[in-house]
């Protein structure tokens, strides 16, 4: 079957990609080919953002790289907290600091609660203040039957992809003030579940839940919570989860055919940041390629 080229706006994007995988965990960008495309040059900026900070867990790479450039350029100043990635999560923090930002880069395993105590205190320490979080960091482990998921890989999943969303914000949020806001990655999995991998698709159905009870319990503060849930998406975790023969055909189920690039989720994340989302919170915004899943 012959896969066609999509092109938007400057941008090739691929519809297939070569055979490839990571045997390590959550994956590492630098190895990807291609490289996702995490920014394009037609983005303009307005200042959306001026002088605010925010703490992106997972900004490293894939998702979490394309809205640290993104909200660079709307003039916030950055902390990415990752888990061992220091290539990638150097080569974010070099181009957040050619947008002319600043950017702090903060190891260590947000799957501990202590981790993230140490992410705010230091973000504190460098910039005195939190405005927005972003809770990104993900790991996936798949595994063909429910038999198979050791109590060990249940519990590094939720670790990872929802204990650390509760750790986080639970850190911050004695520092957050009317007008902040906290945005977790969902994904289409959540709606639709998917076979053979189970742990992850629950995981990500818990972070839909907590998105719209925790909007509820800071409504009231002027907090607002919200989340995006993307579709498949060229990132990290892919081929660190996948057969390497997948990625031929990998995003080719959607209505687009084809998977999506982490710049095509990074405007969602500045509209929820910005006071353009001031009406908006509890909700989860899908950028799925045409995927029918819940809203």
């Amino acid at each position: 079957m012959e896969l066609q080229q999509y092109v938007v706006r400057t941008e090739r994007i691929p519809v297939q990609f070569p055979p490839q995988h990571q045997p390590f965990h959550p994956g590492i960008e630098w190895l990807m080919v291609p490289r996702p495309i995490s920014e394009i040059g037609t983005y303009r900026a307005t200042g959306k953002l001026q002088g605010k900070v925010a703490i992106i867990s997972g900004g490293d790479s894939g998702i979490g790289r394309a809205t640290a450039y993104a909200f660079a350029k709307e003039g916030a100043n950055i902390v990415i907290a990752y888990l061992n990635e220091h290539v990638d999560a150097f080569e974010t923090k070099q181009r957040v600091e050619q947008l002319g930002q600043r950017c702090l880069v903060i190891a260590g395993d947000l799957g501990q609660e202590k981790t993230s105590y140490q992410v705010v205190q230091q973000a504190l320490a460098e910039f005195g203040k939190i405005d927005i979080i972003v809770n990104n960091c993900a790991e996936s482990y798949p595994r063909e039957r429910l038999t198979e998921i050791t109590s060990e890989q249940l519990l590094r999943v939720f670790q990872s992809n929802v204990f650390s969303y509760f750790y986080l914000t639970k850190a911050a949020l004695p520092y957050l003030k009317r007008g902040s806001s906290i945005i977790n990655t969902g994904s289409a999995v959540a709606y639709e579940g998917q076979q053979g991998n189970l742990d992850y698709s629950t995981s990500k159905g818990a972070i839909i839940t907590f998105t719209r009870s925790l909007a509820m319990d800071l409504v009231h503060e002027g907090i607002r919570v919200n989340g995006v849930s993307p579709g498949p998406i060229w990132t990290p975790i892919i081929p660190s989860s996948f057969p390497a023969e997948q990625m031929m055909s990998f995003g080719y189920g959607t209505p687009m055919k084809r998977a999506g690039q982490p710049y095509e989720l990074a405007p969602a994340y500045v509209y929820l940041a910005s006071d353009d989302s001031s009406y908006v919170t509890g909700q989860m915004l899908h950028v799925n390629g045409g995927m029918r899943t819940g809203s």
